[in-house]
């Protein structure tokens, strides 16, 4: 599980992410929705420790990581996708999913290439020549090979065909299970986080003003949050 409180980021003295607090236990998707530019990416890019954070704390399965650099978070169980995918181009999408593995002696786990089937067709490629969906599965596959107990996912759905993004949804539900992980994925999509998503949060200039399951979820009120 994943327990995030009073999660404060600035960039300079211009505070961005205001005191964010939100929990996810294990087996539970959460979706972060909201429009471009109201902190979902930079508190995700905080979390990881990408970003410095000003304040609060962030804890993995009880154990607090913030301050830690994000080789330690990732040791610890935190994994992270991250907005516009960045696989490394040049190398074969088999070499992609090796640079996730902590010993590069070790071979790719074929739980990987049964989630990913496109993967194990495709892993002399080079990754810069996928498309895009492809490529969005190649990074979680990086992302799984790690062992995550939690999974973050910043804008999966950017840039990807329609009909892409309903397969990767049941992709994500089918990791969920199988895995029993925690994911926490930001989005603009509704009707993807719907598909996916056991709680909903809405991020609104850099705070979360409203949280519902689900079931409770009204299309037509979180439309406001995502519209332009």
């Amino acid at each position: 599980m994943i327990e995030v409180k009073d999660f404060t980021v600035s960039y300079g003295e211009s505070e961005v992410v205001h005191q964010v607090g939100f929990k996810a236990g294990q087996g539970e998707i959460v979706a972060v929705l909201g429009r471009n530019g109201m902190g979902k990416s930079t508190l995700f890019k905080s979390l990881i420790g990408i970003l410095p954070s000003k304040a609060g704390s962030l804890k993995v399965d009880n154990q607090e990581l913030a301050g830690m650099p994000s080789h330690q978070r990732v040791r610890r169980g935190l994994a992270y996708v991250p907005q516009g995918r960045m696989v490394f181009p040049t190398l074969t999408v088999l070499e992609n999913v090796m640079t996730g593995l902590r010993d590069r002696r070790s071979e790719v786990p074929e739980e990987i290439y049964s989630l990913f089937p496109v993967l194990a067709e495709m892993k002399r490629r080079k990754a810069g020549n996928l498309s895009g969906g492809q490529q969005q599965q190649l990074v979680i596959a990086r992302a799984l090979v790690t062992n995550p107990k939690v999974l973050l996912l910043d804008e999966p759905t950017e840039g990807i065909q329609p009909s892409i993004i309903k397969d990767l949804a049941r992709l994500l539900v089918e990791i969920k299970r199988l895995r029993g992980l925690t994911i926490v994925v930001s989005e603009q999509v509704l009707s993807f986080a719907l598909d996916v998503a056991d709680r909903l949060l809405v991020i609104d200039r850099g705070q979360i003003v409203d949280e519902m399951t689900r079931d409770q979820a009204d299309a037509a009120v979180l439309g406001r949050y995502l519209s332009v």
